[in-house]
């Protein structure tokens, strides 16, 4: 019984993530088709929501794979020069796995493209003109 409920509350909140994600792909891709022309907006909509699900599937497909790798690949340590005895409180800080570098890079691309994204939508965009357009929110 005990082994139910931590496997529906674990599920409970797969489902809670995939639905807050479905939605932050859902304004992301708005937000990316409202610079093209409009008659090919509907187009990059459904486009970009099939590379959304597709890559959703993919991932759910290799969770188990990504959340197993963590064999670490190298060390700050040798990377960086560093005294192994810097890292010894923090020996898991030390090993860089692939599972590590995958959520890094994940994390940097999502930080980059908001900086960009908000920095667009502040700024504005010029036309041919070189003008600006007025902000708004």
């Amino acid at each position: 019984m005990e082994s139910l409920t931590s496997d529906l509350i674990a599920l409970l909140a797969l489902t809670a993530m995939e639905i807050v994600l479905g939605i932050d792909n859902i304004v992301f891709i708005v937000l990316l088709a409202g610079r093209l022309p409009e008659s090919k907006q509907p187009r990059a909509r459904r486009l970009g929501l099939l590379a959304a699900l597709g890559t959703r599937i993919l991932l759910l497909l290799t969770i188990n794979w990504v959340l197993k790798a963590t064999f670490p690949l190298f060390t700050f340590s040798d990377a960086t020069g560093l005294p192994a005895a810097f890292f010894v409180t923090w020996q898991s800080v030390n090993e860089i796995s692939l599972r590590d570098l995958i959520l890094l890079t994940g994390g940097l691309f999502l930080i980059a493209k908001s900086v960009h994204e908000i920095h667009q939508k502040i700024e504005g965009e010029e036309d041919a003109q070189g003008k600006r357009e007025a902000v708004s929110i």
